[in-house]
């Protein structure tokens, strides 16, 4: 509804005017009505008016000094005359303050309400344009991300079309060189990565503080590439003030803390898909150099390096050996030293092969003891899809240290109770006498049970019957002296106390896959 001042001296007037137009129908309202221009002023000082409906000449102030302070005030108020006076000067005056009519009294309704239809498909139209005027406004920043997201992402332009594009969205105004920033709000710790609900929160937050502090520090050339990574084109002299300012105001509103990474300077916007995929390698480098960082593409950029496998294999054997004996510094010593290795490489592949390489080894190493790794630490094997999600490799080495940890003293809790000594002294007295054709009748006579009944025990502590037991423990010892190249592969068999050889490899290979000579070669290539 539009709003409606009117002001007449005359009192009938001014009660025909409200009383006998249509208000409502016309779509307005009478948001007051006054006998004199002082009165109108106050009103429009207080109040949004839309048309203003003056009498020409009253006392004290006439309408046509009435009509240029409310102009002064509000520029876009529409103005309509009423007047007994037709004289020439009175005329030209309303139209020089650009009134929209000039109805002679005593006043014919249809008149009044004929300008007052001509004043509101003005302030309709007017109203339209501005809605155009502002789905432009606003349609412009979404479209220049678009733009720009094209030119970061996509193949090359022509050269037409990147002419076109440079005027047609300011980036020909742009101070070059230019560099590509990439901002991105960093995962929560690694305690809380599953909480995905606190995640999309703070996503949300991120993405929020990132529009309002691009508006409040001017930048206007940025798009969003996910919910939680921001690109954007900063001059290359004020890069690092921006970000830092940037990044300042982002985090006063937020628990978790950004990583920027920034590509190198380029001169032109055929060059800027190279920059931003610079831009997005340093950002990726928080696996190596922390989260919360503004990490430039030259401290990413050396060339990685090789893994030592032997020297890996033997850091790996030292960490579980300190597992084994519930050495709980140890244990952080030795994952510092693994991680501390692949860190200098700079590799994210790297990371996540060793990582995988590390629950290989913790499996086979608890399945040698009969324990089953995933049951240890209470989880299933897809639980493992979180080690993908973290972002550090201070977060993957936090995490294996907990897991670690906890293995570690339940194994000694296990081997501390009465039933795990009972074990520790079966295979001992098995490893003793390997190489003899050992049965379970001399087990038995050993502990004074019968052989049904050390049979249950051995089956009920370890997970496994005597024989499972005593091939498993014939198979790693296999595997031990195979290692060693002076010993031929049929006194390996004897010392595990195999008479037959071809008996010993196909046992062998049915539980490696392949048989002795061949895990003999691949083991010492």
């Amino acid at each position: 509804m539009y709003k409606v001042l009117l002001v007449d001296d005359e009192e009938l007037d001014l009660e025909g005017m409200k009383r006998f137009i249509p208000w409502s129908d016309l779509g307005m309202e009478v948001s007051g009505s006054v006998n004199n221009a002082l009165s109108a002023c106050e009103i429009i000082e207080q109040e949004a008016i839309d048309i203003l409906v003056s009498d020409v000449n009253m006392p004290y102030m006439s309408g046509l000094e009435l009509a240029r302070v409310a102009l002064e005030r509000k520029p876009n108020v529409r103005i309509i005359f009423v007047s007994g006076y037709q004289e020439f000067s009175y005329v030209q005056q309303a139209l020089s303050l650009k009134a929209y009519s000039y109805v002679l009294k005593p006043m014919n309704d249809s008149e009044l309400i004929a300008s007052l239809l001509k004043v509101k498909r003005d302030l309709d139209e007017e109203i339209k344009q501005r809605e155009v005027e502002m789905a432009y406004r606003e349609a412009i920043p979404i479209v220049k991300s678009d733009i720009l997201i094209r030119l970061l992402e996509r193949e090359e332009e022509s050269e037409e079309s990147l002419s076109h594009m440079m005027k047609s969205y300011g980036f020909d105004q742009m101070n070059w060189p230019i560099r590509v920033a990439v901002i991105e709000l960093d995962n929560l710790n690694w305690r809380e990565a599953g909480d995905f609900a606190s995640q999309r929160k703070m996503s949300r937050i991120f993405l929020q503080q990132i529009q309002e502090s691009m508006t409040a520090l001017g930048i206007t050339s940025y798009c969003k590439l996910s919910s939680q990574r921001i690109a954007l084109l900063l001059e290359d002299g004020s890069v690092h003030q921006v970000v830092s300012n940037l990044t300042e105001r982002i985090q006063q509103h937020m628990d978790s803390s950004v990583t920027t990474g920034i590509g190198k300077p380029v001169y032109g916007i055929d060059q800027l898909q190279m920059s931003y995929r610079q831009a997005v390698e340093a950002v990726e480098g928080k696996m190596f150099l922390g989260k919360g960082n503004v990490i430039k593409y030259e401290d990413v950029s050396a060339e990685p390096g090789m893994l030592d496998a032997r020297m890996l294999e033997e850091r790996m054997a030292t960490l579980l050996k300190a597992m084994e004996e519930y050495e709980l510094v140890q244990i952080c010593d030795e994952l510092e030293n693994l991680f501390g290795t692949i860190t200098s490489l700079r590799s994210r592949f790297t990371v996540h092969n060793m990582s995988n390489y590390i629950i290989w080894k913790l499996d086979q190493y608890l399945s040698s003891k009969n324990e089953d790794l995933f049951e240890l630490l209470g989880m299933e094997i897809h639980h493992l899809d979180i080690l993908m999600q973290f972002e550090t490799v201070s977060d993957i080495r936090s995490w294996f240290r907990q897991r670690m940890f906890e293995i570690s003293e339940r194994l000694y809790e296990k081997n501390n109770s009465k039933d795990s000594k009972f074990i520790r002294s079966v295979i001992s007295i098995m490893k003793e006498r390997m190489s003899e054709n050992i049965t379970i009748k001399d087990i038995a006579q050993h502990f004074s049970f019968s052989p049904s009944h050390i049979g249950f025990l051995i089956k009920e502590k370890s997970g496994s019957t005597f024989n499972e037991l005593l091939v498993q423990l014939r198979m790693e010892k296999a595997c031990e002296l195979l290692k060693q190249p002076g010993v031929k592969i049929y006194e390996v068999a004897d010392q595990v106390g195999y008479r037959y050889l071809p008996y010993f490899s196909r046992q062998f290979k049915e539980r490696f896959g392949m048989t002795p000579l061949e895990y003999r070669k691949r083991e010492t290539e």
